[in-house]
């Protein structure tokens, strides 16, 4: 546990002194669209989140590179490889020019690096065919999981949209890892998923509820990366754990790019990297957190923007949960799989037509009308 005190606190003080020194940076840090069509904070807040996490967690394996030298240099190979991605993000959030089509590129050539380097590569995904072209072909396992750790991590930055939302979301899913893991008996898996867990933490500490600080392009793919590469080295060092556990335990961020994808092109017939505000998040935030913006209008826009993630977090959760119990039964995950993208069309399909049930609104209505 060592290695996540270390990371929650170094995460803690480099967050805290990017919110406190913001005007020395917020030239080029802050995220300054107010107006935006994804944009739901008041104030300029620094958007550079990302980058304490990753040093955060540098320290932190680097710390225990001392004490356990196999572990650390695995966790310090990981952070290597993810530096393609980081950096695009990170200069996304600093130039607001890098397109999403170079940010995913980035990705998919971070996991290239990482699959070399730590033989990070799916021999299978347990799919009848699939798996016999994969053995058959060893480009087509490349491509394969190049382009799985890239989706995962765009995946991150699609969901990271309110304030707490993809971070506690990503430590459900590290914790799911890390219990798996210790199942297993892997070690390196197990810490590298303790130390992004206590970056998270440290970095939630300013973000959630206020929203002081977020984590940027950069901070979503470096954590979406992450979780990506444990689940490919989990899966692929330890057969037993079934290939559709990580399936199951992102199912959350997957759909949601998945759907995202079916909505933009084929719906709307426009390109699917064209912004718009009909994620399920967002539809949740204008739809059933219905806080009323009175007199104080950023105090009551920061509660509702607060009000939202934990919407998210117990979908989540519906996937997390049968994970956990079913990480070696294959044809289970499955059906969960299919089980929570039914149930999340049939929440977004409520949601557009206000057909969900009144228990679940939240507003102060009555509190505004006393």
């Amino acid at each position: 546990m060592s290695v996540l005190l270390i990371s929650f606190l170094f995460s803690f003080i480099l967050n805290l002194w990017l919110v406190r020194y913001s005007y020395l940076h917020a030239r080029f840090s802050a995220d300054s669209d107010l107006t935006g069509i994804q944009k739901f904070h008041t104030i300029a807040v620094p958007r550079v989140g990302g980058a304490a996490i990753l040093l955060a967690i540098f320290l932190a394996l680097w710390v225990r590179y001392f004490q356990s030298p196999d572990v650390g240099l695995f966790g310090l190979l990981l952070i290597l490889s993810s530096l393609p991605a980081v950096i695009a993000g990170l200069t996304e959030d600093i130039t607001k020019k890098v397109g999403i089509r170079i940010r995913l590129m980035a990705t998919i050539l971070a996991a290239g690096l990482a699959g070399y380097m730590l033989n990070a590569w799916l021999g299978s995904v347990q799919i009848l065919g699939i798996d016999n072209l994969m053995i058959t072909y060893p480009i087509l396992a490349i491509a394969i999981t190049c382009f799985a750790v890239g989706g995962v991590a765009n995946a991150f930055n699609i969901i990271d949209g309110y304030n707490g939302l993809s971070a506690v979301v990503a430590i459900m899913i590290l914790l799911g890892i890390a219990y798996v893991a210790f199942k297993v008996g892997d070690h390196q898996i197990m810490i590298a998923s303790f130390a992004m867990i206590g970056a998270l933490f440290g970095f939630l500490f300013w973000n959630y509820p206020r929203g002081l600080i977020f984590l940027g392009d950069g901070g979503a793919y470096l954590v979406g990366f992450w979780i990506a590469e444990l689940s490919v080295l989990l899966t692929t060092r330890h057969p037993e754990v079934s290939k559709w556990f990580p399936l199951l335990l992102c199912a959350y961020p997957i759909f949601e790019t998945l759907f995202t994808i079916y909505r933009r092109l084929i719906l709307k017939r426009v390109h699917p990297g064209m912004p718009d505000a009909s994620h399920l998040h967002q539809l949740v935030y204008k739809r059933v957190v219905r806080w009323s913006v009175g007199t104080n209008f950023n105090y009551l826009k920061v509660q509702r923007n607060a009000l939202t993630a934990p919407y998210l977090w117990m979908l989540c959760l519906l996937a997390v949960i049968p994970a956990l119990l079913f990480w070696q039964n294959h044809v289970l995950l499955k059906i969960f799989t299919a089980i929570f993208a039914l149930i999340y069309c049939w929440i977004y399909w409520a949601i557009v037509r206000y057909k969900f049930p009144e228990f679940l609104i939240i507003s102060n209505a009555d509190k505004d009308s006393e």
